[in-house]
C-alpha cells in the first residue's frame, strides 16, 4: 500500500495533537518525532495549515465513517446495536482516540473549521443514533432527545473516574445503559 498524501505525517499530527493540544502540532516537532528533516513535509503539505487541514478531513470522515458502521442494523434489533455501542464505547478504552476527540473539541472553541468538523461529527452521531431510537418506536422527538442523552453518557462515562473499583464501575455503566435502552411506550 502506498502512502497517501503523508499519512505517517498526519498520523504524528494525532499523536501529537492528542499530547500537546493543537499548539503542539508543530513541523519541527513532528519531523523530530519521526527522525527526519522538515523537507519531507513540505513535500507533501504546502505548510502546517494544509496539514491541519488534512487532520481535520480524515477525523470528521473516520468518525462518519465509524458511527455509520457501529449503527448499521445488520441483522440486529435496534435496541441490540444500541446496546453493542454502549458496550464499545464503555468497556474498551480507546485513551488515544479519546484524548484526539478532546483535543479537537479544545480546538473547536477557538477554530472555525475544528468547529465545523465536531458540529458535523456531533450531527452525524446525533442522526445515527437518532434513528435507532426511532426504529425502537420512539417518536422523532423522543428519539433525538435519547440519542442526546446516549452520547452525553458515552462520553461522560469515559471522563469520571469514580471511586469504585472495577466491578462496581461495570455494574454503574449497566444500570445506566440499561436506562438508555428504553422500550417504546
Amino acid at each position: 500500500m502506498t502512502e497517501s498524501k503523508g499519512d505517517v505525517w498526519v498520523a504524528a499530527g494525532f499523536a501529537e495533537l492528542a499530547h500537546s493540544g493543537v499548539d503542539g502540532v508543530r513541523v519541527e516537532v513532528l519531523a523530530k518525532n519521526l527522525g527526519v528533516t522538515k523537507g519531507g513535509f513540505y513535500r507533501r503539505f504546502r505548510d502546517r495549515a494544509a496539514l491541519l487541514e488534512t487532520m481535520l478531513t480524515r477525523w470528521r470522515d473516520g468518525r462518519i465513517a465509524a458511527i455509520e458502521k457501529q449503527t448499521a442494523l445488520d441483522g440486529a434489533s435496534a435496541r441490540e446495536r444500541l446496546k453493542a455501542i454502549i458496550t464499545l464505547y464503555s468497556e474498551r478504552m480507546n485513551t488515544e482516540a479519546m484524548a484526539v476527540e478532546l483535543a479537537i473539541r479544545q480546538w473547536a472553541r477557538t477554530d472555525e473549521a475544528a468547529a465545523t468538523a465536531a458540529a458535523s461529527v456531533d450531527a452525524a452521531r446525533l442522526k445515527q443514533v437518532g434513528q435507532l431510537y426511532r426504529a425502537t418506536g420512539l417518536s422523532t422527538e423522543e428519539a433525538d432527545a435519547q440519542a442526546f442523552l446516549f452520547y452525553c453518557f458515552i462520553f461522560g462515562q469515559s471522563l469520571l473516574f469514580p471511586q469504585r473499583g472495577p466491578r462496581k464501575r461495570a455494574q454503574l455503566l449497566a444500570q445506566s445503559a440499561d436506562k438508555l435502552l428504553v422500550e417504546s411506550q
